[in-house]
């Protein structure tokens, strides 16, 4: 069994910056694509950015320029840096990692909240 576990998030004020990590563990051949969810109340889980095992990313148009998503190999890891936060980024944000272990299928982690406000 793999685990995700995001930690990072938190209250900031609109215009800061947070940076969120997940760690997996667990059995692990090897982690292929990872990246992050949002989910804000009342609306869909949307994708933020994923990055490849080889370091390709890919952003939601809307978040170009101001997320930056990056990961650890050698530790499992991936990062989600935050700049220039604003009160519409308020949501829970998820890991997601496409994981090869025992067999290859897709992990969700619990999410962590993140809340921009004055």
């Amino acid at each position: 069994q793999v685990q995700l576990v995001e930690s990072g998030g938190g209250l900031v004020q609109p215009g800061g910056s947070l940076t969120l990590a997940c760690a997996a563990s667990g059995y692990i051949v090897s982690i292929y694509t990872m990246a992050w969810y949002r989910q804000a109340p009342g609306k869909q889980r949307e994708l933020v950015a994923a990055i490849t095992r080889g370091g390709s990313t890919n952003y939601a148009d809307s978040l170009k320029g101001r997320f930056t998503i990056s990961r650890d190999n050698t530790k499992n890891l991936v990062y989600l840096q935050m700049n220039s936060l604003k009160p519409e980024d308020t949501a829970v944000y998820y890991c997601n990692a496409d994981v090869l272990g025992g067999t290859r299928r897709d992990y969700w982690g619990q999410g962590t909240q993140v809340t921009v406000s004055s």
